[in-house]
C-alpha cells in the first residue's frame, strides 16, 4: 500500500513538472516572403541560442521557445537580415517577413578580391586576439573560414575594421559548440574593441566523457560572466553568486601625453623607432632632447585614463531599478565587479601592471555607461549591450567563453 501511495505521488509530481513545463513553452509561427512570393530555406533562430529552425516549401516556419524576450533573426543569403524583437506574451498570431535584396554586403574597398599577405594573417590574428580572446578556452577555439573575413586598417588613427561576406563558423571544442556567427560589425581602437553580431550554437558531438568534461568547462565560463553577474542582480543574490561591486571615477591619465606631444616626439626620433615598454633612464636626468622624446614615447604606453575607487561594496538598490515593467541600471559613474569565487588566470595577469596585479587574486571587470538608459532583460542579458563598455576580465574573457542564451547553470550543477 505504501509503495502503491509513493508511486502514485512520483507519477503525480512528474506529470506536474510536465504540465508546468509544457504550459511555459509557446510555438511561434510565421512565413517569410520575397516578392510576396513564399522563401523556403530561409534561416529563422534565436539569437545567441540553439534554437533555430528553416522555411518550408511554403516559406513556413515553427518554433517553440520559453516565454520571454528574445530577438528573433530571419536571415538569408544575398538579403538584408531581418531582426525582430520578439515578447511571448504579446505574440498573438502567426508572423509574415518580408526579405529585400541586400544592394552591397561590403563596400568597394572591400568587396574586391582580398590579398591574403602579411598585412592581412597580422590584421586577422589583431581580430583573433580581440574577438575569440586570448583565455584558457580561447586556446581551444578557432575560426574554420577566416578567408571570408576581410581587414580595414586606418595606419593614422589606429582603427582595424573587420567585415565578413559570409557567416564565420567558430568551433569551440573547449565548450564543445559549433557557432555560425554573422558579423554585423567589428571596430578595434588603441581605447577599445567593439563588435556585434547573431549567432547560432550547435553542440558538438562527443562520448559521455566529453560530454561531462563539456558541462563542467560550460559551468565555469558561466560562472563570472556578464550574465551571472545580470542574473544575480536580477535575483539579489550578489553576495551568495561571489559578486562584490564598487563604484569608481574616470578620469583622462595626467601622465600620459598629448597627441602633440608624441607627433613632437617622433619628429626627433623618426616614425620607426620602438620604445620598449617601461623604459626609463637609470639616474632619472634628462641628457637631451632625444632623451625627453624617448620618455615621452614611453609614456604614450600608459593607460588613457586613471580609475578611483570611491565607494565600496554598494548595495543593489543603487545598481538597479525596476520602473513601468522595466529592469534599469542605476549606478552613478561606473562599476568594478569582482568576481570572489575564482582567481584570475596567468595570462590575464600578464596583462595588468605591478599595481593592478596587487590590488586582488579576484577577477575584476569595470563596467561603464556610455549611453543611457541601460535596460537589462530577464534573461539576464542587456537590450542595447553596445550601451555599455566592460574592461578588465569580461573584456580578457572574449568570444571563447560565451554561451547560448538558452544555457542553463543548474543543469550543469546536477
Amino acid at each position: 500500500m505504501y509503495f502503491y501511495y509513493q508511486m502514485k505521488n512520483k507519477i503525480l509530481l512528474l506529470y506536474l513538472l510536465f504540465s508546468v513545463s509544457i504550459s511555459s513553452q509557446i510555438v511561434i509561427k510565421g512565413t517569410v516572403y520575397q516578392n510576396n512570393e513564399p522563401l523556403e530555406n530561409v534561416a529563422v533562430y534565436l539569437n545567441s541560442t540553439m534554437l533555430g529552425t528553416t522555411t518550408n516549401g511554403k516559406g513556413e516556419f515553427s518554433l517553440p521557445v520559453k516565454e520571454g524576450h528574445y530577438e528573433l533573426i530571419v536571415s538569408y543569403l544575398g538579403f538584408k537580415k531581418i531582426n525582430y524583437t520578439l515578447n511571448t506574451q504579446d505574440y498573438k498570431k502567426p508572423l509574415k517577413f518580408y526579405l529585400e535584396e541586400e544592394e552591397s554586403v561590403l563596400g568597394e574597398v572591400i568587396i574586391r578580391k582580398s590579398i591574403y599577405d602579411r598585412a592581412w594573417r597580422k590584421n586577422l590574428k589583431i581580430f583573433e586576439k580581440n574577438f575569440i580572446g586570448e583565455s584558457k578556452l580561447a586556446k581551444h577555439c578557432k575560426i574554420v573560414n577566416p578567408k571570408d573575413i576581410y581587414f580595414k586598417y586606418d595606419e593614422n588613427k589606429k582603427i582595424l575594421q573587420a567585415f565578413a561576406r559570409k557567416p564565420i563558423i567558430i568551433e569551440n571544442k573547449g565548450l564543445g559548440y559549433s557557432i555560425v556567427y554573422e558579423l554585423v560589425y567589428f571596430y578595434r581602437s588603441e581605447e577599445y574593441t567593439s563588435y556585434l553580431g547573431y549567432s547560432k550554437y550547435q553542440e558538438l558531438e562527443g562520448n559521455k566523457r566529453k560530454i561531462k568534461y563539456w558541462e563542467r568547462k560550460r559551468l565555469e565560463a558561466y560562472n563570472g560572466s556578464p550574465r551571472h553577474f545580470y542574473k544575480s542582480l536580477l535575483e539579489n543574490n550578489l553576495m551568495e553568486d561571489g559578486f562584490r561591486v564598487d563604484l569608481f571615477e574616470r578620469i583622462p591619465n595626467p601622465k600620459r601625453p598629448s597627441e602633440e606631444e608624441v607627433e613632437k616626439a617622433k619628429e626627433i626620433l623618426g616614425e620607426n623607432i620602438k620604445i620598449p615598454r617601461n623604459w626609463y633612464i637609470e639616474d632619472k636626468k634628462i641628457l637631451t632632447a632625444k632623451d625627453s622624446a624617448m620618455i615621452v614615447l614611453n609614456n604614450n604606453n600608459l593607460p588613457l585614463y586613471e580609475h578611483t575607487t570611491y565607494d565600496f561594496n554598494i548595495e543593489r538598490s543603487r545598481i538597479i531599478g525596476f520602473y513601468k515593467n522595466t529592469n534599469y541600471l542605476l549606478f552613478e559613474d561606473n562599476m568594478l565587479v569582482y568576481y570572489i569565487r575564482e582567481e584570475k588566470e596567468q595570462a590575464f595577469l600578464e596583462t595588468q601592471t605591478f599595481e593592478e596585479k596587487e590590488l586582488s587574486i579576484f577577477q575584476p571587470s569595470l563596467v561603464i555607461p556610455i549611453k543611457k538608459p541601460v535596460i537589462l532583460n530577464d534573461n539576464g542579458t542587456l537590450k542595447n549591450p553596445l550601451n555599455v563598455m566592460y574592461f578588465g576580465y569580461w573584456s580578457y574573457e572574449k568570444f571563447a567563453n560565451s554561451l547560448p542564451l538558452n544555457y542553463d547553470p543548474t543543469f550543469s550543477k546536477q
